[in-house]
């Protein structure tokens, strides 16, 4: 997966693209891996990196939604059910189960959601995880030695999937390669262009040379989440609002606050939302909020309040009570949730995926989340169809694995989640004694993941190599912060940048990685 090449594809095309996706999300790389995959000619730009907003962001859960299935939502749930399914069997380096247990501290929490979640298993099927049961209070401190004694009678465990969002975003950019197809991160739509009214392509920039490409396509995407709107107003000045943005934030503490490899779930917190406090990559993501927003950002900023809140109720179910100076990392992502006017509540607004198509013909899908993001796609690239006037030709990714696909591999192999590339990462690494050094201590990452990163997997900035083709600035802000330095040094040698770059690159990085602090750190 080489940027130079795809831009060099770019330049050299002369005919029309079948589709022009914007956006490199979940949505958007979902959309464009379902267009290649039926053979159509597939171009995706996305302004940042891929996976830079939201998509990054997650509770790192492949799932049903317990919560929607409190809310009564079945259709969403059973559509979850079976997305999950298809992602575990498609992306098994990436995807795992994950045991969750429900705390019970009053008489009737245990076989009121005991019934809850034997209907998640009746829904699921064949394709359940594992049937959920109801334990003793010994049974559930076996599973999580930290969880609060006092006055715990018990737990309910059932079983979800876990995967790590920002790999499976470039799992999915490589697999739109894989499959002939091409995909850009920093290049940048500025706007549409329309023939007698009609959308017939876009005007975009390259990020890195400035230069301004008119690209042709028969069927326009818009896919850029919570920026679902802006793009939507390019196309037309006046087209009202429809996401309704809400942020949610996660803190990311140490492994000895939740030693077990179960996660704990809170089915109903103060602010109406269900708590999660999840083992991730020898950590454990606590999280997580919702705050409506007047408007979305590239980088929200977690509030005060927010990491107070998701404190206060970890201390309610832990033994050892987390303060600030514990916490690695807190990150913000914001859910591009569809505008309902008579509920200004956001935790109540369903995740159902919402297709907009505008007069001139541009295509908009909006809302959902990462365990559907594949039938997103699936249904955008069916409208695209018709817009378009595309060949019809059915969806192949039900049964599509993706890149690296290997059913053989650990998660806590090394490199487990690169899947069939482990053999060339363990490879390269024995070219360069210092390539198999760690870039910190107390980070799990390699030197050889920095090259591999520039070389194969698009990464352009530091901030690339440190928040997503690894994950050190999730895990440990101020660790990232340290190996910064020493990783852009890495990339400089490869990228054939100077030492002006690494200094630009490394102070760059650190004044985002300092937004992930709690605030009297910042």
């Amino acid at each position: 997966m080489n940027r130079d090449r795809v831009i060099d594809q770019i330049v050299d095309r002369s005919d029309p693209w079948d589709i022009i996706v914007i956006g490199g999300g979940a949505t958007g790389l979902g959309t464009a891996v379902e267009a290649a995959s039926r053979g159509y000619a597939t171009l995706l730009l996305e302004q940042h990196d891929f996976g830079k907003g939201t998509s990054s962001r997650s509770t790192k859960l492949i799932h049903g939604g317990v919560r929607y299935l409190q809310q009564g939502n079945l259709s969403l749930v059973v559509e979850a059910l079976h997305e999950r399914e298809l992602l575990l069997r498609n992306a098994p380096h990436l995807v795992h189960h994950q045991a969750f247990i429900v705390p019970t501290y009053e008489w009737w929490e245990g076989p009121f959601y005991g019934v809850g979640l034997k209907l998640y298993d009746v829904l699921a099927g064949k394709l359940g995880f594992g049937s959920s049961k109801i334990l003793s209070r010994d049974e559930t401190l076996a599973e999580i030695p930290t969880l609060e004694p006092d006055g715990l009678r018990g737990g309910v465990i059932y079983y979800d999937g876990q995967f790590d969002d920002a790999r499976l975003a470039i799992t999915l950019a490589h697999t739109i390669i894989d499959l002939g197809q091409y995909a850009a991160n920093y290049f940048s739509v500025t706007s549409l262009t329309k023939h007698n009214g009609l959308i017939q392509g876009v005007i975009a920039t390259d990020g890195e040379t400035g230069r301004e490409y008119e690209l042709h396509a028969r069927a326009v995407i818009n896919a850029t989440g919570p920026f679902v709107d802006s793009v939507r107003q390019m196309d037309d000045e006046h087209a009202p609002d429809i996401i309704a943005p809400s942020q949610g934030i996660h803190i990311v503490l140490d492994k000895s606050f939740e030693p077990g490899e179960s996660a704990i779930m809170v089915p109903h917190t103060d602010d109406g939302r269900i708590l999660f406090a999840v083992p991730w990559h020898n950590r454990v993501i606590v999280g997580t909020t919702d705050t409506p927003i007047e408007q979305s950002t590239p980088e929200p900023e977690p509030l005060p309040e927010e990491i107070d809140f998701l404190l206060s109720h970890a201390a309610k179910y832990l033994t050892k009570n987390p303060e600030p100076r514990d916490i690695l990392s807190v990150f913000a992502g914001i859910r591009p949730l569809i505008k309902a006017e008579s509920d200004r509540h956001t935790a109540t607004i369903s995740r159902d995926h919402h297709l907009n198509i505008s007069p001139s013909g541009l295509i908009t899908i909006a809302g959902g989340k990462w365990t559907t993001y594949r039938k997103m796609g699936e249904d955008t690239v069916d409208q695209a169809i018709t817009v378009g006037s595309l060949e019809k030709r059915p969806s192949q990714t039900q049964d599509l694995r993706l890149h690296g696909w290997s059913d053989i591999s650990e998660p806590d192999q090394t490199f487990a989640i690169y899947g069939t590339d482990a053999t060339a990462l363990a490879a390269l690494g024995l070219r360069k004694r210092k390539w198999t050094e760690k870039i910190h201590p107390d980070l799990p990452y390699t030197a050889v993941e920095v090259i591999w990163a520039v070389r194969h997997e698009m990464a352009r900035t530091l901030e690339d190599v440190l928040a997503r083709r690894t994950r050190a600035l999730i895990l440990d802000a101020r660790a990232s912060m340290a190996a910064a330095p020493k990783v852009a040094s890495l990339m400089a040698k490869e990228l054939g940048k100077g030492r002006s770059w690494r200094k630009q690159q490394v102070d760059a990085y650190v004044n985002l990685a300092k937004r992930y602090l709690p605030p009297e750190e910042r």
